[in-house]
């Protein structure tokens, strides 16, 4: 047995492997996440594997291709950052892009990088299990495959588990039924046809104006009234093209340091610094920019103060009496029981103007709730249905529902969904102690679903390989997150959570929209440009907060 510390070259992870089934490290998911992981791994020399379930790359624009599905955050700063090259081969056409729009891109990006030969497709990672000394992982599939690889990534999204709501007789409707995210590829034409949606959050909210343009009749089924806000899409100009090409890094540069990662600040004022007549033309100036400006780059204490928080509601809610010609529908609109912004704030496009339409009708499941979905349609407490489509825009079970229907545990037995079962423990949203070597990019207890992704998403690849350099340059093969950094991170987002009125909706934030999940604000409230720096300087004082071994050292000094 030597003495000798290894040298780098000795435990290098970025050797060829010996077997085609012996990776570096394993992706799960191939969408914005996964291929840029992928790519940051290959260029560090790493081999690697990527397991998709779908049968393209693209993640969650893959699966939601329902009608009207769009970005809301603008295009200028949805994309990667890691290559000029991308700027002059792709062209965004719309302020916001579609689902079609981000899926060519994100399948251009894959192809342009030869990233598909590292990509297995339809096949899901079913279970994943850690040796806990050496850090190596043992990754299961549904096609029977078992690979192993020493670093472990999650890129799975964090609105990818898509959940029907437990209605009895839901499986007896006979008429054509979907769930928003996972939207059949070829379309659904519903012409002439009876149509529920069931749901107003941001799909539903952006589904049912499109619905209703072919719809003979359209009910929605709204259980919680949703603030929303126009997002005054359009195409981009050529200047706006050009100018984005010129100024691309000073914008990215700019979006990494904004709370959101997007192009506003909010305003260095307090609701209550101006007078009632200028706080009016603020909100209006917000509302007709269109997007999220008038709450993310309106005055600062908007999510933090109550009284702040109703002036921007009230001006909302007086918008929707403006638009809906119908009192009592428009009242039946406007939320009541959460602040503004507490629930995601959805951009829409003509949603509360589809009230409006004859074909229209909503259906205040607060006062006749549904009683079952029956053969034919759905009956509620007042009356019934008769439907020839039902479309399920109820969501997902969020951040932590994808990594949960994979059975990862250490090789004890320990399950990492066990470990959660209270709410999620995480240092940084990135690692979870006791499973060594495991990542999850935007994981919960990070900005995550408060951001514009792509920016959350880079900064997490960096975080991760840069700390997988540090591993290789020091001889060490294994990381894993300290219990009590753990600890304390996950208290500090507790803590930052409270003292804002977030956890004052019963939202997925909280995960209230899925039955016995744990009431527990799952993002990172702080804001992006601030993570990024608690992030920096953590890798700058050597990491602290995690643990570091030489798992080869520790095999020798056992053997």
């Amino acid at each position: 047995m030597s003495s000798e510390t290894p040298s780098v070259a000795s435990v290098s992870a970025a050797a060829a492997p010996s077997r085609e089934d012996e990776f570096d490290i394993v992706i799960i998911g191939a969408g914005f996440s996964g291929l840029g992981m992928l790519k940051r791994a290959r260029d560090a020399g790493f081999s690697a594997c990527v397991f998709e379930t779908a049968d393209d790359v693209g993640g969650t624009w893959y699966w939601n291709r329902y009608p009207g599905a769009c970005c809301d955050s603008e295009s200028i700063v949805y994309s990667f950052s890691f290559d000029d090259n991308l700027l002059d081969e792709w062209e965004w056409k719309s302020r916001y892009p579609s689902q079609s729009e981000v899926l060519g891109y994100l399948g251009h990006v894959a192809d342009k990088f030869d990233l598909r030969r590292d990509i297995r497709l339809e096949t899901r990672v079913t279970a994943a299990t850690v040796d806990t000394d050496s850090g190596m992982w043992t990754i299961e599939t549904d096609a029977g495959e078992k690979v192993t690889s020493r670093y472990l990534i999650t890129a799975v999204g964090c609105l990818s588990a898509s959940q029907l709501p437990d209605i009895p007789g839901i499986d007896s409707f006979e008429g054509v039924h979907h769930h928003t995210g996972q939207w059949p590829h070829e379309g659904v034409d519903f012409t002439g046809q009876r149509v529920a949606v069931i749901g107003t959050g941001s799909t539903g909210i952006q589904i049912i104006p499109e619905i209703a343009k072919e719809a003979e009749h359209l009910w929605v089924f709204q259980r919680t009234p949703n603030f929303s806000m126009p997002a005054r899409n359009r195409p981009l100009t050529d200047a706006e093209r050009e100018r984005f090409k010129r100024d691309f890094h000073a914008i990215r540069e700019e979006a990494k340091h904004t709370p959101t990662g997007n192009l506003f600040y909010l305003d260095e004022r307090s609701t209550f610094d101006v007078d009632e007549r200028e706080r009016q033309e603020w909100f209006k100036a917000g509302w007709e920019a269109g997007g999220l400006k008038l709450l993310f780059a309106g005055y600062h204490d908007l999510l933090t103060n109550e009284e702040a928080n109703r002036t921007a509601a009230d001006f909302v809610r007086g918008k929707i009496a403006e638009i809906v010609m119908d009192p009592a529908t428009a009242e039946k609109l406007m939320p009541r029981d959460h602040p503004l912004g507490t629930k995601r704030p959805p951009i829409d496009t003509g949603y509360f103007e589809t009230y409006n339409r004859p074909n229209v009708s909503l259906v205040d499941l607060r006062e006749t709730p549904i009683k079952e979905i029956t053969p034919t349609g759905i009956r509620t407490a007042a009356e019934d249905f008769e439907l020839d489509a039902i479309v399920f825009a109820t969501g997902f079970d969020a951040m932590t529902g994808a990594l949960s229907k994979i059975d990862i545990r250490t090789e004890d037995g320990i399950r990492l969904a066990d470990k959660w079962a209270d709410g999620p423990q995480t240092y940084l949203g990135l690692m979870s102690a006791g499973f060594p070597n495991l990542f999850t990019i935007t994981g919960p207890g990070s900005p995550s679903v408060l951001s514009n992704m792509p920016v959350s998403i880079e900064q997490h690849i960096e975080f991760i390989g840069d700390l997988i350099d540090h591993l290789q340059a020091h001889g060490l093969t294994r990381v894993e997150a300290a219990v009590e950094a753990e600890a304390e991170w996950t208290e500090f987002v507790d803590q930052l959570a409270s003292e804002t009125l977030m956890p004052r909706a019963n939202s997925w934030y909280m995960g209230a929209n899925t039955p016995g999940k744990p009431h527990r604000f799952l993002p990172y409230v702080g804001g992006v440009g601030e993570y990024r720096e608690r992030c920096a300087q953590i890798a700058a004082d050597g990491y602290p907060g995690f643990t570091f071994a030489n798992a080869n050292a520790v095999a020798e000094v056992k053997s």
